[in-house]
């Protein structure tokens, strides 16, 4: 019989594994790695990712690392935009091709419009028109429309972006910085796209930042189906526990499980945290008064807060008049006199490293929140 893994011992086990528990000393790019990448879809939340995570983290430490090309930011995992290496968008990529293909061919918007479409030579095209220099999607759409008459430009570049590995170059990302969104192709990826990387490769690292976890963690993580059978050739690899549902969850025989009392900070999470969106089920993280939210049809997307490694409020940062205010809405009350002392200390550090040039900062513990 597997042993039972309780809510507390698989959320320390989580914590530990995404550098939440207790910020790790490793350089960024082995951070980004160990992490198989942060969901960075927007141009600087993600920054706030690797502070919760990185001691003495700033943001030059990841802005320089992007304009040097050590990390890339691509079309992945769920097909979301990951800042990842290159050698993990090289490994990566071609493993979750069936994802990119799926949203294409599915895609409300613009799977009708290149139905029938010769792909091979769209592709060509758009590799031959970004080969000169980044474009944008308008700047792409138009040159492509010229060769594809008839045809949504959006959709065009749709197709390309799905199925060709394009890098958003910066500025786009840069701490302090802005720009629009332009793509390359694979240039900046060092070296063509074969990889000897595999799904069961894939599977392990997964479980080394996410896991214990179960096949539909897997698979909502990576957007993947069928990754049962995957699993099954690697189960001798593996410890198999049980949730308290019953459910099978899979681990590394040498990972970290910490004690389920092991101590959990305060930790300020940004929109798009893997942390959130890589489990099918996220009761691990993720309290009753989280769900009755509303987030599913909030945007944008709420930043949580967790307190004991679970969510415990959302928050908020509002500048004016060179003024930046830290608000923070508790779901079910007010925070215990420790915690607050707690959550309050890690917010003014917060907003050091989001605003250190601001006139003034404040953090205000607002009341709980009013559900929608």
């Amino acid at each position: 019989m597997s042993r039972v893994l309780g809510r507390r011992a698989l959320n320390r086990a989580t914590l530990d594994r995404q550098l939440l528990l207790r910020r790790s000393e490793v350089p960024v790019v082995d951070a980004v790695e160990h992490l198989v990448g942060l969901q960075a879809q927007t141009p600087h939340t993600w920054y706030v990712g690797l502070w919760s995570r990185l001691a003495g983290f700033v943001p030059e430490h990841a802005a320089d690392l992007l304009t040097d090309r050590a990390l890339i930011r691509i079309a992945l995992m769920r097909s979301t935009i990951h800042l990842v290496t290159p050698q993990d968008a090289r490994a990566l990529r071609p493993l979750i091709q069936p994802v990119l293909d799926r949203d294409l061919y599915r895609n409300h918007t613009h799977g009708t419009p290149i139905e029938g479409i010769d792909m091979a030579k769209l592709v060509a095209d758009g590799i031959e028109l970004l080969a000169a220099e980044p474009l944008t999607n308008k700047q792409l759409g138009a040159l492509l429309a010229q060769r594809w008459p008839g045809r949504a430009p959006a959709s065009l570049v749709y197709a390309i972006r799905n199925q060709v590995p394009l890098v958003q170059v910066p500025p786009r990302g840069v701490w302090g910085r802005s720009g629009s969104i332009a793509h390359t192709a694979d240039a900046w990826l060092g070296a063509d796209l074969t990889s000897t990387a595999s799904l069961e490769q894939m599977v392990l690292r997964y479980l080394a930042a996410f896991g214990p976890a179960g096949v539909k963690d897997m698979q909502m993580w990576s957007g993947l189906t069928k990754l049962r059978e995957i699993v099954d050739r690697i189960r001798p690899k593996l410890i198999v526990f049980r949730d308290q549902h019953g459910q099978e969850l899979f681990d590394l025989p040498d990972a970290a499980r910490p004690d389920p009392d092991t101590p959990a900070p305060p930790r300020f999470l940004y929109d798009f945290d893997n942390l959130l969106l890589s489990y099918a089920d996220r009761t691990r993280v993720i309290t009753d008064e989280y769900n009755r939210q509303g987030y599913r049809t909030q945007r944008p997307a709420p930043q949580i807060l967790l307190v004991d490694g679970f969510t415990a409020a959302d928050w908020t940062i509002t500048r004016d008049a060179g003024t930046a205010i830290l608000t923070i809405r508790p779901y079910d009350g007010p925070f215990t006199a420790e915690d607050a002392a707690a959550v309050t200390e890690e917010a003014h550090e917060l907003l050091a490293f989001t605003d250190p040039g601001a006139r003034a900062r404040d953090v205000v513990l607002d009341g709980p929140r009013q559900r929608t």
